[in-house]
């Protein structure tokens, strides 16, 4: 029997599950741990709360989650309830799935002000994410600046604009939708080092910018190159520099009709926060494009900003005795390999790039590199304790483990408490989930 521990129940967890499910079928077992008492990582916490269609690919994790040689072992910190020595000792091989939860910092002058957030803190409050649910950010000021030129800056951007109806069918929790609809937000400008032709954001998140009720989309047309430069772009790509044309030829007489402006600036790389305790605006230096790269050219110029929200990319938690790439933000691995019996999979891996399907194949890998180390010899011959041991060991430091039928209760509660067209009203705190399971 083998027996394999998985440390995060994402995508990345529950891929690498259902490929090793595959491979051995009933001659494995698999332990999928959770910091959280609740699964599903970046999908519960991180997927945008009006993208509920791409939140559904959850059924796919809980049909693996259901089968009786995977269980999901939530609220068990490793690192911290048990450390990855332990886990060894128990389990032939250990995959880290823990994502990159932690944001990126800009490290320029004043980024300590009040009132500039990460994009995990953010997106973590109005998901619903217990370490950032007391987030509390102010909204009262006019002009908000979101850096980054990415899918998740358009969330960002989009959930300041959109109207209470736009949030009817999305499971937004109730302290950031109010907070929101109390909003004095009336500019958001999506800052970026570079211009048009080097954005990551995706055709279908941008065109959405075009039918939300109370905000336009703003792009300068002296911003973007000519036309005819769009013809080398790969498709997808070409369609996102089609929509900023879009958004450039709107009249400005059509500017007035809604109460929000989408401004995109391009070409501004942030070099400082201005303001006394909170911060007052973002000073920007204008730049160029060579060979792919931004250079500045010595102009700056302040954008306005009562609220920043840092954009920029996601760094993964180091855990004790596991090695770690600080500069990168990632285990340190070889192709997934760290230590023998100890591999990572996708953005513990590769660091924040791909989608989410980009885990799947991620998964299939990483268990493709465990099964040529079990017949190379290098894993022993799987005859560790595994899951009995583990079970042994939590009841030793009296670790309250919760199961995935202890998860569906939670979700059943839920969904009991959703206002009226959501999905469900998620608990922001672990005590509630706790509560939850006591009734």
């Amino acid at each position: 029997m083998r027996h394999i521990a998985i440390v995060g129940s994402g995508p990345a967890g529950y891929y690498t599950a259902e490929a090793a499910q595959k491979h051995w079928g009933d001659d494995v077992r698999i332990d999928v741990f959770d910091k959280l008492p609740v699964p599903y990582g970046l999908i519960r916490t991180g997927v945008a709360p009006d993208h509920q269609s791409i939140k559904a690919v959850s059924r796919r994790y809980e049909k693996t989650a259901l089968t009786e040689n995977v269980r999901f072992v939530g609220n068990v910190s490793v690192g911290e309830d048990v450390s990855i020595g332990e886990l060894e000792q128990l389990y032939d091989a250990i995959v880290i799935a823990t994502g990159a939860p932690h944001d990126r910092q800009l490290g320029i002058e004043g980024e300590d002000l009040d009132n500039i957030i990460g994009s995990a803190a953010f997106v973590g409050w109005y998901n619903g994410h217990p370490q950032f649910a007391d987030l509390g950010p102010k909204l009262d000021g006019a002009n908000a600046v979101v850096i980054g030129m990415g899918n998740v800056a358009l969330d960002v951007a989009r959930i300041l604009s959109k109207t209470d109806a736009e949030f009817a069918a999305s499971d937004i929790v109730k302290h950031a939708l109010d907070a929101l609809m109390g909003s004095g937000v009336r500019t958001v400008t999506i800052a970026g080092r570079r211009g048009p032709h080097q954005i990551m954001m995706t055709p279908k998140e941008l065109g959405e910018l075009m039918h939300l009720e109370r905000a336009t989309p703003r792009v300068d047309p002296d911003d973007l190159p000519e036309e005819e430069e769009d013809a080398i772009l790969e498709p997808g790509l070409r369609k996102s520099v089609t929509l900023l044309r879009g958004f450039a030829a709107i009249p400005e007489s059509e500017r007035g009709e809604k109460p929000i402006e989408i401004d995109f600036d391009m070409f501004a790389s942030p070099i400082r926060f201005v303001g006394d305790c909170r911060v007052r605006g973002v000073e920007v230096e204008r730049t160029k494009v060579e060979a792919g790269r931004a250079i500045g050219t010595g102009e700056t110029y302040v954008i306005p900003a009562d609220l920043v929200v840092s954009c920029i990319g996601y760094r993964s938690s180091p855990i004790p005795d596991v090695p770690f790439e600080e500069r990168a933000g990632r285990f340190a691995n070889d192709e997934g390999r760290i230590l023998p019996g100890i591999y990572c999979v996708g953005w513990a891996r590769r660091g924040p790039t791909g989608t989410i399907g980009t885990n799947r194949p991620d998964g299939q890998g990483i268990i493709e590199k465990i099964v040529e180390d079990f017949d190379s010899g290098s894993l022993g011959r799987g005859d560790k304790k595994g899951r009995a041991g583990f079970d042994e060991l939590a009841r030793s430091r009296n670790l309250e483990l919760v199961t995935f039928a202890d998860w569906k209760k939670i979700e059943e509660a839920e969904n009991s408490a959703a206002r009226d067209g959501a999905p469900r009203e998620k608990f922001i705190d672990v005590e509630s989930m706790f509560a939850a399971l006591a009734n």
